[in-house]
């Protein structure tokens, strides 16, 4: 009979906020690891046949969530490249339990951390962000302090993208994993066991 062959699954995954270069940095590493790509934004739109925007405004967040939600599982089950996940996507409760599967299984899950200021420029204020409608700004950091929690539960690592091109992000990302690998194979140091008195072998006394 032939061997029961595991699933395919992410090399690593990619969480944060908009601005925060998850889709940038995932192509950065899938060029410096020969690794395929994958967008959970990206999957949306080919699913849909229409933008994210349009998608919001023709249907709403619910109905965005869901096929993002089927975008996500679909790809945790069959991608094996770096996966980049939208903004949103860890809220959904269903995503959230995929994901720490996904790390129980030895899989990793970096959140991107960025500041309001840094991801201002990168987000771009005329782009059609459903989310940040009205005041991008106040709106994005809105939305940041509810996200923020939820990232750092899902993540296994916290890198920081403030002030560092994609490719700096990816070397810092690589040095991250480098770390946790060395922390891993270290040999815990077993303590001497103390022996109870009443164990103790008598001395021979000298004849």
């Amino acid at each position: 009979m032939p061997r029961p062959t595991t699933p395919p699954r992410p090399r690593i995954v990619l969480v944060g906020p908009p601005g925060a270069g998850k889709s940038t940095v995932a192509a950065a590493l899938a060029e410096r690891w020969h690794l395929q790509v994958r967008d959970t934004d990206a999957d949306v739109e080919a699913l849909a046949g229409r933008s994210v925007a349009d998608i919001f405004v023709e249907e709403g967040e619910p109905a965005f969530r869901d096929l993002e939600r089927a975008a996500v599982l679909a790809a945790l089950d069959g991608h094996d490249g770096v996966l980049a996940l939208g903004g949103g996507a860890v809220l959904d409760a269903g995503t959230q339990d995929a994901l720490a599967r996904y790390v129980r299984a030895g899989g990793v899950v970096v959140y991107l951390e960025v500041s309001l200021a840094h991801a201002a420029p990168r987000v771009g204020l005329n782009q059609a962000r459903p989310l940040l409608l009205g005041n991008p700004r106040a709106r994005w950091q809105q939305l940041m302090d509810a996200r923020r929690p939820v990232y750092e539960a899902v993540s296994s690592l916290v890198v920081g993208t403030d002030g560092r091109r994609p490719q700096e992000v990816a070397e810092a990302i690589e040095e991250a994993l480098a770390q946790r690998r060395a922390a891993e194979q270290q040999p815990t140091e077993q303590q001497p066991t103390e022996q109870h008195p009443a164990d103790q072998q008598p001395l021979e006394e000298d004849a």
